[in-house]
């Protein structure tokens, strides 16, 4: 009988410390209450999300948390903007503030700059992606007035003519960041021949990125290429997963996505020796260990005879 195949589950990925911050609270607090109520889905991973709603957790919209009085909220780890908080006071509701204390404070660097952009006539841009709930929650201490972008299309809601002080969703990529940043710099530098001298327009820039993260993609690379197969573990609705998969493609062909073991095709190990799992930040450990196992129990033997 012929070897099993190789497998190693990447000790970098998995949970981020907001997303564990909030599981371990949500855990907590369901040990006092029969039922609790998260604004949004805590994790977007569908396996996840189904663990705890047998506990006893409850997914709400915005709209159905305005219809609940005196009850438990978790607020997960993207954070919420000012009205969340403001109509929880109005219907008694208790609310499990998980929110990452990385967002938070990015939360109140927000609304600092806000102000004093409004006493400069300036801009506060975020650099994410719109409706998001971090960058919803970030946008909320602006009164709704930031300007989101994500690519270049979105570049002409700025005006050059006005200061603009740049942050970043704290999930987005460094490159992609500075990339913008670049290209605000020279829109600004470009529009100011038509100004007096005294009236330039500044870019403040914040790089505003977890780098928790961000350091989680060189990392990927070097795994990617030391495997011959790649299981990327991850929730579809995850964007920081599509995101870091492209990462294990581009460097490794064999690179597959799948949400959980059910999804594995035996075919992918034929002729193979090592398998890398690796995940996103939503993504539990216990669910790669899962496909850990799954994959360990394949005989070679039985992939050459396929």
């Amino acid at each position: 009988m012929m070897d099993k195949l190789q497998v190693t589950i990447d000790q970098d990925s998995g949970y981020c410390f907001g997303v564990e911050y909030a599981i371990r609270m949500a855990e907590d607090a369901m040990q006092d209450t029969e039922k609790l109520y998260c604004l949004g889905d805590i994790v977007h991973n569908d396996m996840e999300v189904k663990r705890l709603y047998n506990k006893g957790l409850r997914v709400i919209s915005h709209e159905e948390l305005k219809e609940l009085k005196d009850c438990k909220v978790l607020i997960r780890a993207h954070g919420e903007p000012p009205e969340t908080y403001k109509l929880a006071l109005d219907n008694n509701i208790e609310l499990i503030d998980a929110s990452c204390p990385v967002v938070l404070k990015l939360q109140n660097r927000v609304k600092n700059a806000h102000d004093k952009m409004c006493a400069d006539k300036g801009q506060v841009v975020i650099y994410g992606k719109k409706g998001h709930a971090e960058v919803t929650g970030l946008n909320g201490q602006t009164n709704g007035n930031a300007i989101i972008i994500m690519d270049d299309d979105d570049l002409d809601k700025i005006d050059y003519t006005r200061p603009v002080t740049l942050f970043s969703q704290t999930t987005k990529s460094t490159k992609g960041f500075y990339d913008i940043k670049e290209k605000i710099e020279k829109r600004l530098e470009n529009s100011q021949a038509d100004l007096r001298e005294g009236e330039m327009a500044t870019l403040n820039a914040n790089d505003s990125i977890c780098r928790q993260v961000s350091n989680r993609e060189p990392k990927l690379k070097v795994f990617a290429n030391e495997h011959d197969v790649i299981l990327f573990v991850s929730g579809k609705k995850s964007s920081n997963g599509k995101a870091l998969y492209q990462v294990c493609k581009n460097q490794n062909e064999n690179s597959f996505f799948i949400e959980n073991e059910k999804e594995i095709n035996t075919a992918w190990f034929e002729g193979k020796k090592t398998v890398g799992i690796c995940g996103a930040t939503s993504t539990p450990m216990w669910l790669m260990k899962e496909v850990k196992k799954f994959v360990e129990n394949i005989k070679q033997e039985s992939l050459l005879s396929c």
